[in-house]
């Protein structure tokens, strides 16, 4: 049971990694504009810019993670064969 329930939070398809980077660029989004209200001038400015920056690490990170776990699978049944 307990299976299933951790297959829930593994991404599987870029789809799922769009949709969560969607989700979390709109907090971040909302989180900088917060912060250019509560630090008015430039160093609000500047933490919406690292809430944005953050958000385009980590979605970058979970692509290449994507990228890299589908060349591994595909790579692991030729290895075999070759064997």
């Amino acid at each position: 049971m307990l299976k299933k329930v951790k297959r829930l939070f593994v991404i599987k398809t870029r789809f799922e990694a769009y949709l969560i980077i969607f989700a979390l660029a709109l907090g971040a989004m909302t989180r900088g504009a917060d912060y250019t209200l509560q630090y008015p001038g430039v160093g609000g400015y500047l933490l919406f810019a690292a809430t944005s920056g953050a958000v385009f690490l980590g979605g970058a990170k979970i692509l290449d993670a994507l990228r890299y776990e589908r060349e591994a699978q595909e790579a692991a049944p030729g290895d075999a064969a070759s064997e």
